[in-house]
């Protein structure tokens, strides 16, 4: 769905002067380049991003072929909790951009918003009240915040999803409809009422939908953003810092954000637990992936002296 992006690093490839050979790119589809790339008796490793459908079918490949070495950074639906002592403006927007950012079109989406409960309805209203200011239109407008989803299939997921959790009772606080006559545009979307039970809460939406969640204890919020079986990113927000290392601490996901969201550097490993996938990119952790550990022992001859 993102062929032009590869093809336009290839030219940078290129241009940088890498030799003929080193970087090879092969657009196609999944069923075609894709399933010949994981069945290869020649190729050694396969780093996938993508969904959890795909990734098992790239691991079951690969264990029929020839055992080649699979990392994958697949789905995620990642809580981000915000305590009733957070800066609550900040803790909003970080929220607003961790779940919008790219239209939602985004495996670290913070899309389980978790908020407790002396701060839940403020919290809400000035979600809602962002939601509503967000900048919809042309992509290619530096004034847009948001551009339409990757396609047709992908905005009518999107659309049934906030069916889904309308008619499963969550309250629709703003948008919830396609917007324009062109294009695959969504209006930015802020659900409240929402109960771990429903769809939205549970499944990985992939579009610009915010669902907010109340809670009550922070042991109860850990046990329940634990209860998924995603683990790529999750955050948590407040001022005392013992308690952001234990609920970090307590996560079951690979990266956790302390008041701050998106967060993501080089040097820093990432990947997920659980069916977010396995292995690590960047860092150090990364680089191993990509290495063998080899182990050589000689034989001295006994030193006559």
């Amino acid at each position: 769905q993102t062929p032009l992006t590869a093809l336009y690093m290839g030219e940078l490839i290129k241009e940088v002067g890498f030799p003929p050979g080193v970087v090879n790119i092969v657009p196609g589809y999944g069923v075609t380049a894709g399933a010949a790339i994981a069945s290869h008796m020649d190729i050694d490793k396969i780093a996938f991003t993508g969904s959890n459908e795909v990734g098992k079918l790239i691991q079951e490949a690969a264990g029929k072929s020839n055992l080649k070495r699979v990392t994958l950074e697949l789905g995620g639906k990642s809580p981000n909790i915000i305590f009733a002592d957070a800066d609550l403006d900040y803790a909003v927007e970080q929220a607003h951009q961790g779940v919008f950012f790219n239209q939602g079109q985004c495996c670290t989406a913070g899309s389980r918003i978790y908020v407790e409960e002396p701060i839940y309805d403020e919290f809400v209203r000035k979600s809602t009240e962002r939601a509503q200011r967000r900048t919809v239109g042309n992509p290619f407008d530096p004034a847009t915040e948001q551009g339409p989803q990757i396609d047709k299939l992908q905005c009518d997921k999107v659309l049934e999803l906030v069916l889904s959790g309308i008619a499963e009772g969550a309250k629709l606080e703003c948008g919830g409809k396609s917007l324009g006559k062109k294009g695959f545009f969504i209006e930015p979307t802020v659900f409240s009422n929402v109960t771990d039970d429903m769809r939205i809460a549970k499944e990985e939406i992939f579009g610009p939908v915010q669902p907010i969640i109340k809670f009550k204890t922070m042991e109860e919020v850990v046990e329940r953003a634990n209860n998924s079986h995603f683990g790529l990113v999750a955050a948590v927000f407040t001022k005392d810092i013992d308690k952001a290392l234990t609920v970090s601490a307590a996560m079951q996901a690979g990266t956790v954000w302390i008041n701050c969201y998106n967060a993501l550097n080089v040097q820093s490993p990432f990947g997920g637990f659980k069916m977010s996938g396995n292995g690590r990119e960047m860092g150090e952790y990364g680089l191993k992936e990509y290495t063998e550990i080899k182990t050589v022992t000689v034989r001295i001859q006994q030193k006559n002296s």
